[in-house]
């Protein structure tokens, strides 16, 4: 099934329920008011759902209406939790090999992973607002999932068993302040504003065969300011399942329903299928040329993150949003 969240003038918003080709949908009010609700009780309210959205997909939801992205919150609009990993060793290689520093061998075998802000997300169609260009805007094109509850010490094979529901991401990077606070030791802060989602977030089954091993073997597109710069595929290189970046969390500690795992950024070895940040690509042109060329993200720019199914239609609707200025009455 397909589950989005209306703004309606509260920080969670409301539940609906989304059909399969996100042309229309139906509140959920009768079975649950917010996401947090289902995650927290998966197994009573979660087969209540499938029924509606069975019913929307049929056209029989009686108080069905046409769906609008622009009308969404982040599908769960706050969390418990926000984690980031960096599941695409490919993308840790290409920073590294820019910087002429090698990758150390455990990143091989031990996930790289933050902790990012989970009060405030951004809806798929809200302005990414910044203080000022010269921080180095970037967008991050990634693929996230939202867990129930998974037991501190649980296999990735188990946590695997914990996802509930997978949604895309841009995680909003500000480049230009990363080498300062790292400096510190104690890994990102500030350069990490508020990550946007797609409209809506989607069981596993939704995604038939190209949900495999944990990871979703799909193309993911990138498109800045109307020209495409990313077609990359999501699966065969991400080198850390979900399931193991789960259990890299759950190794101390427990994982709540209403947890929120990213991917990291999606990228490839084939330079070709484009990149999924800016940070990438300037990576791409130090390695060949010396100094990167491009610029970073300026206000006024656009940013697209879609994915599309075997069949051509977008499977969480399309994460569109545009780059602006923070003013004082904000």
């Amino acid at each position: 099934m397909k589950l989005a969240t209306y703004k309606d003038g509260s920080r969670d918003g409301q539940l609906v329920v989304v059909s399969r080709d996100l042309g229309s949908a139906h509140y959920a009010t009768g079975i649950a008011s917010h996401l947090q609700q289902v995650l927290d009780d998966w197994n009573f309210l979660a087969p209540q759902l499938q029924d509606l959205y069975d019913l929307l997909n049929a056209g029989k939801a009686r108080h069905a209406f046409p769906f609008d992205p622009r009308q969404c919150m982040a599908p769960l609009p706050r969390a418990y939790q926000w984690a980031d990993g960096s599941a695409y060793i490919n993308h840790v290689e290409l920073v590294r090999k820019a910087r002429g520093a090698e990758v150390p061998a455990s990143f091989y075998t031990d996930p790289l992973m933050y902790q990012g802000a989970s009060d405030d997300f951004l809806g798929p169609c809200d302005d990414v607002v910044v203080p000022s260009e010269a921080m180095g805007i970037d967008f991050e094109a990634e693929i996230a999932v939202v867990t129930g509850d998974v037991r501190m010490g649980a296999s990735p094979e188990q946590a695997l068993e914990g996802v509930r529901l997978v949604m895309l991401a841009n995680d909003v990077s500000l480049r230009n302040l990363i080498p300062g606070e790292l400096a510190k030791g104690f890994g990102f802060f500030q350069s990490k504003p508020a990550t946007a989602f797609s409209p809506v977030a989607l069981t596993p089954d939704e995604l038939g065969a190209a949900w495999q091993g944990g990871r979703v073997h799909l193309a993911l597109h990138s498109t800045w300011n109307g020209r495409k710069v990313g077609m990359c595929d999501a699966g065969p290189e991400m080198t850390f399942h979900f399931g193991q970046l789960i259990a890299h969390i759950a190794k101390t500690r427990n994982v709540r329903a209403g947890s929120i795992v990213g991917s990291g950024t999606v990228s490839n070895k084939d330079w070709a299928k484009g990149y999924s940040c800016i940070a990438e690509k300037r990576c791409i042109e130090t390695i060949e040329h010396g100094e990167p060329s491009t610029g970073f993200m300026q206000f006024g720019d656009t940013i697209r993150i879609e994915m599309r199914g075997a069949d051509g239609q977008s499977l969480f609707g399309a994460i569109d949003q545009q780059i602006a200025a923070l003013h004082e009455s904000e």
